[in-house]
C-alpha cells in the first residue's frame, strides 16, 4: 500500500514536502515514482527513485527545484518541492513497481507501475 500526504496550499516561491508511506511490501526492491495531474491535463511524470540503489531521476520541469529521496528505516519516499509556481499545482500521486533485487532502474511512464496510492492535492497561489 502507498499512502501519500503533505499536500496543501502554498504561496508561489514556497516549499512543500510530500511523503509516501509504503507498507505490505513483498518484493526485495521497488521503483517508486511521483506523478502529478492538473485539471484538464494528462498525468505527468515528476520524479522516480530506485529503492535499493537510491538512484533518482527527475523531469526537466522540476529538476533543480524538486528532490526525491527515501528513508529506508521509515519505508517512506519523499518529494521535497521548492520554488513552487502555480504551474506545479496538481494532484500528486506516488506509485511503485516491484523490481529485481539487483536492479537500479526506475520508470517515467505511468503504465510501467503496478501500485498507486491516493493523491495529495498541491495548490500554489500566485
Amino acid at each position: 500500500q502507498l499512502q501519500a500526504s503533505g499536500g496543501g496550499l502554498v504561496q508561489a516561491g514556497g516549499s512543500l514536502r510530500l511523503s509516501c508511506a509504503t507498507s505490505g511490501r513483498t518484493a526485495s526492491n521497488y521503483a517508486l515514482g511521483w506523478f502529478r495531474q492538473a485539471p484538464g491535463k494528462e498525468r505527468e511524470f515528476v520524479a522516480a527513485i530506485n529503492w535499493r540503489s537510491g538512484s533518482t531521476y527527475s523531469a526537466n520541469s522540476v529538476r533543480g527545484r524538486f528532490t526525491i529521496s527515501r528513508d529506508t528505516a521509515k519505508n517512506t519516499v519523499y518529494l521535497q518541492m521548492n520554488s513552487l509556481t502555480p504551474e506545479d499545482a496538481a494532484v500528486y500521486s506516488c506509485t511503485a513497481k516491484a523490481m529485481a533485487y539487483g536492479s537500479t532502474s526506475y520508470y517515467t511512464v505511468p503504465a510501467r507501475y503496478d501500485y498507486w496510492g491516493q493523491g495529495t492535492l498541491v495548490t500554489v497561489s500566485s
